[in-house]
């Protein structure tokens, strides 16, 4: 599973400095995740400061 990124999300690109897998990138409003390149180790979770990423399900 991988990790997605809420409409919750605040933009601040603080989750794709974090990603070892370069999963993630700028949206049109919020950052996104590529689930493909997710590797799930939950780096960007961890330093997420609105707490808005979190596990597929």
């Amino acid at each position: 599973m991988a990790f997605e990124i809420s409409d919750e999300c605040l933009a601040c690109g603080v989750c794709m400095d974090e990603c070892p897998a370069d999963a993630i990138s700028e949206g049109d409003d919020i950052y996104v995740t590529d689930a493909e390149l997710c590797t799930d180790c939950g780096a960007c979770a961890e330093v997420c400061p609105n707490e808005s990423i979190s596990e597929s399900k």
